[in-house]
């Protein structure tokens, strides 16, 4: 059955009158007629753990279904939070929840109000005792509405459940409503084309383990071509004992990270660094059955929702940074260098050297497939960051956090592998609390880039994970996929919460291996390689459009490309080192256009994006599909005006052009699957708008 919702003004006592009851029970009692039922937008809930439904049906005005929020729920008993936004207030006099099947004695669902003093005041409780009635906040009076004491200065209400909802819950009072964060429009971010040539690697991608103290130069045209690298870099080899941190060389693996980021450098490829895993000597701390190198990044037994137990990692960190970053005001007596004898020439103390500029902090930490040794929580990665970013604002000592070290770093979430923004919003939130605000009266944030992981497939979801039941079995064009609207929502984000700091995707790519869930499909007499060149210079493409300040394909080396698991056959370079074409299709497009910014999409389909650069224009045309279709698009130049229509082709190092004439004002563009980049150079070099 169906509950209807009626106007606000007329629903304080008729919702109320028309509530079922039956007879055994005594007339319910109604909250005074100058009440009126609280607004909720359900789609502002967000859950501390690792849900796949919303809180939707708890505020759909249906009475005969339970609220099931998912399965396989990585936390037993876990909070869902509602923040008000700035103005917005509420006072609660009354509540009342329908009980329509299951009870739920001994673990009760509890509603809090969360005050402007950071008071968690339980409000409502509601075990299931009773059946298909409505029933008030306290179990031992289901019949009376009313709170004893009614709670006003609500900053968020917060759900805790173990699982268990009513099938509709109510509030009533008196509300004001507060400023809509998106009353202005998110800006367009006119982000470079070249910040989304980036690509993942590793260490021995540019030096062989051979001879692993030098660059092996043959490998260095491969890298050349990308504008960017995100380095994973595992704990165990800065820190191989505790205390010891090494870097030229490592103490584990005898890795030259000098070399490596100097040579980057001197090669203008700007370097990510993601810091990741946990070290040997800290994963031993774990039982036998739970020692993983992905398990969070604490002693065990740590709590995990203080940043004091990250205090670790804090120094790591701190010591990566001051010896990378750009400050060489630090004090040399913090700087720590390992004493532990080797073959390997003793490493050095070194301060500023001036090679990172940005860092990531651990990479998919809402990642579910490790469990809970391997999985935190939004609020629990917050005061980890917290730690990581400043030593949780000095807290953790002078030679704690990345900020401490270099205040100019820029630190990067690590990449989240769910498309929710769930777990950002319950980030934000939690340094709201621990954290405070700025003087200029902002959160303040512990991280200055926000990062997600999107694989584009066939299932609209997030890294072969099961949603609505629906799993991947290929990957698809990133304009049919979905991952354009799931970057949207993080760009609305940072515009909402964020302040419009940056969006990255730091993991996106297509498998050749036919078995991947992931991987390119042939299109008409188009291989799997060829499509997956025309995809991934698409998805450069797309993200730019949609607000995304850098990209990062996964990755430089294929795992193993006979192996048909998701990611394993996902290289942009192959084993002799020359480039696959989707390498060729971005190192071309880079060259033509990588300093052209992104300034608006002119049609839909085909698509039509206009680049600039210093009034010079740059137009790319695209059929956003993967069935093999082609058109032809009337691009308005002026008569008389030159321009170069150019098109990517594997093997070649420049995109091959042809130079064409405006005899009428417009030139006909053929467009097919594989972009097509148009340049034209006005003779006034002034921005020229056109349509179709």
């Amino acid at each position: 059955m169906k509950y209807l919702l009626l106007p606000v003004a007329a629903i304080g006592v008729m919702v109320l009158l028309n509530a079922p009851s039956t007879p055994t029970r005594p007339a319910v009692a109604q909250p005074p007629a100058r009440l009126h039922r609280i607004p909720i937008d359900p789609r502002r809930w967000y859950q501390v753990v690792n849900a796949s439904t919303g809180l939707h049906g708890l505020f759909d005005g249906v009475l005969q279904e339970n609220v099931n929020t998912g399965w396989s729920k990585l936390l037993p008993n876990y909070d869902a939070y509602y923040p008000l936004r700035p103005g917005e207030t509420m006072r609660i006099d009354s509540i009342r929840l329908y009980d329509f099947a299951d009870q739920n004695l001994d673990k009760p669902m509890t509603l809090f109000a969360v005050t402007d003093t950071w008071q968690r005041v339980p409000i409502a409780r509601f075990t299931g005792a009773s059946y298909n009635e409505w029933v008030g906040p306290d179990p031992a009076n289901p019949g009376v509405f009313a709170l004893k004491t009614p709670v006003a200065n609500v900053r968020y209400l917060v759900i805790n459940t173990w699982g268990a909802y009513p099938a509709e819950m109510e509030l009533y009072g008196t509300y004001t409503p507060g400023k809509d964060p998106m009353a202005t429009p998110v800006p367009i971010r006119k982000t470079p084309f070249g910040q989304a040539v980036g690509v993942n690697m590793f260490e021995w991608n540019l030096e062989e383990a051979a001879r692993s103290w030098e660059i092996d130069e043959s490998r260095v045209p491969a890298v050349k071509g990308f504008a960017a690298v995100r380095h994973y870099m595992d704990w165990d080899k800065l820190e191989g004992e505790p205390g010891q941190y090494t870097y030229n060389l490592t103490l584990h693996g005898a890795w030259n990270y000098d070399a490596l980021y100097t040579r980057l450098n001197a090669e203008h490829v700007t370097v990510l660094a993601c810091l990741k895993t946990i070290p040997k000597w800290l994963e031993n701390l774990y039982p036998a059955g739970q020692r993983d190198y992905g398990n969070n990044p604490v002693r065990y037994g740590s709590d995990l929702s203080k940043p004091a137990s990250y205090a670790e990692q804090a120094r790591v960190a701190f010591q990566y940074m001051a010896r990378y970053g750009f400050n060489k005001k630090i004090d040399p007596n913090l700087i720590k260098i390992s004493t532990v004898k080797t073959w390997m020439p003793m490493n050095e103390k070194k301060i500023g050297l001036g090679l990172i500029r940005y860092i990531e902090c651990e990479n998919e930490r809402d990642k579910t497939w490790k469990g809970r040794d391997g999985y935190q929580t939004a609020r629990e990665y917050a005061a980890n960051l917290s730690a990581f970013y400043d030593g949780h604002k000095g807290a953790l000592g002078p030679n704690a956090g990345v900020k401490t070290a270099d205040p100019g770093v820029t630190v990067v979430i690590g990449g989240l592998a769910a498309a929710t923004t769930d777990y950002v919003r319950a980030m934000v939130d939690w340094c709201r609390e621990f954290r405070g605000y700025r003087p200029d009266g902002r959160v303040d944030l512990c991280w200055d880039v926000i990062n997600q992981h999107l694989y584009a497939n066939d299932a609209h979801n997030s890294q072969g994970m099961v949603v609505g039941g629906k799993k991947a079995t290929r990957g698809a064009a990133p304009e049919v996929s979905g991952v354009g609207l799931q970057a949207r929502e993080f760009v609305k984000l940072a515009h909402e919460i964020g302040y419009d700091m940056p969006v990255w995707i730091t993991e996106a790519g297509y498998d050749t291996n036919p078995g991947s869930p992931f991987h390119a499909i042939a299109i008409g007499p188009k291989s799997v390689l060829d499509t997956q060149a025309d995809w991934t210079l698409r998805t450069a493409l797309l993200y730019v459009r949609t607000g995304i300040d850098r990209v990062f394909f996964y990755q430089l080396y294929d795992e193993n490309p006979a192996d048909g698991t998701q990611f394993s056959s996902m290289g942009l370079i192959n084993g002799n080192k020359t480039r696959k074409p989707a390498a060729d299709f971005l190192h071309q497009a880079n060259q033509l256009i990588g300093a052209y910014r992104y300034q608006q999409t002119m049609a839909a389909d085909p698509l039509v994006d206009r680049y600039e650069l210093a009034g010079k224009q740059a137009y790319v045309l695209t059929i956003p599909d993967e069935r093999g279709r082609t058109a032809t698009y009337q691009l308005r130049i002026p008569q008389g005006d030159s321009v170069r229509v150019c098109t990517p082709r594997a093997g070649r190092e420049t995109m091959p052009c042809i130079r064409q004439l405006s005899q009428t004002g417009s030139i006909p563009v053929f467009v097919s699957e594989t972009p097509t980049f148009v340049l034209h150079s006005p003779r006034n070099i002034s921005p020229v708008s056109s349509s179709k």
